[in-house]
């Protein structure tokens, strides 16, 4: 009897979202660990002025295209033997959205699949699930997008429950923050259709507070290198790392204080942040006071290592 499924596969994973897109090229054996072997993100903002035209801008769609064509060569130089790319806020809500996955397809040769925010929250699960502490069971994701934001709760022995909103980052300060620094109304406002929105969000979900919160994704490790002024992203200090409520609200009060030219170099705090990072900042210190969370446990690990979970569990059928 051969087992062919249950070999070491080289695979890649592309997560094409609202603001940054990722790469991560990984070995994967059912019922291992991955094995990282390349991993890139850059923030690309592909969702630039969707929440008002409701369209990918052409300057917008070739930034993406161009960084895919240069990630192509990195998977074929790697060898991989399937690639996975999925995208997500930003061309769920564009109108030209087909003409974005027909460009992708003719000019970097990727089939793109597109998610919802409730698939986004399930391939995020099988990210995070991948590298929990020993002993942490129950628990509430928080995964801030670009566009939008999935609250994710997943218990021992029940189904997980996802909910997604449309506010991340980008439509944020699109939306809402329009002077620089945001003005006290503006943050006002903000804090105002982010406690509605999370309100809705978690009132049919069940019983939450016993969980271990949990958030991934750019704006929460972002704030995990600013609390521990990293000078280069290390994710080893980063992943697991418990960020406290306290601690997110001296950083977003550095962050609304100044304008963002000003929050270049912050140690941190990544290039090309710093337009969205107060942004992320009022998100997450807003949901975590609406939910009575006064510690988020950080996960360096997201979309992308789903998606490539996932698509081991299919090859393996």
């Amino acid at each position: 009897m051969t087992e062919p499924t249950k070999r070491t596969r080289r695979l890649a994973g592309i997560d094409i979202g609202t603001l940054t897109c990722r790469l991560l090229i990984a070995d994967l054996a059912p019922g291992h660990p991955l094995k990282e072997l390349r991993s890139e993100r850059r923030i690309l903002r592909l969702g630039e002025g969707v929440d008002q035209t409701k369209r990918l801008s052409p300057a917008a769609m070739d930034r993406v295209i161009h960084c895919l064509q240069e990630w192509r060569s990195v998977i074929e130089h790697h060898e991989v033997e399937v690639t996975a790319v999925v995208a997500t806020s930003a061309v769920r809500d564009a109108g030209n959205r087909a003409e974005f996955l027909a460009r992708v397809k003719a000019e970097c040769g990727f089939e793109v699949e597109l998610i919802s925010g409730e698939e986004e929250a399930r391939r995020t699960l099988l990210g995070i699930r991948s590298g929990l502490p020993a002993g942490v069971t129950d628990i509430l994701a928080l995964d801030i997008g670009g566009g939008s934001t999935e609250f994710i709760l997943d218990r021992s022995g029940k189904s997980p429950i996802t909910r997604s909103i449309d506010i991340g980052v980008v439509r944020l300060c699109e939306r809402l923050l329009l002077h620089d620094p945001p003005t006290n109304e503006e943050v006002g406002q903000a804090r105002e259709w982010v406690t509605r929105e999370t309100k809705a969000a978690v009132a049919n979900m069940g019983d939450y507070r016993q969980a271990m919160f949990v958030g991934t994704a750019g704006t929460i490790t972002a704030l995990a290198a600013m609390a521990q002024k990293l000078s280069t992203y290390e994710p080893a200090r980063i992943h697991n790392y418990v960020l406290k409520l306290d601690t997110i609200r001296e950083l977003e009060q550095t962050l609304l204080s100044r304008k963002k030219v000003e929050r270049i170099g912050l140690p941190g705090l990544e290039k090309n942040r710093e337009e969205v990072i107060a942004a992320g900042a009022i998100i997450i210190r807003t949901i975590m006071e609406t939910l009575g969370q006064k510690e988020c446990l950080v996960s360096d690990l997201g979309l992308r290592e789903g998606v490539l979970i996932d698509l081991t569990s299919l090859l393996s059928q």
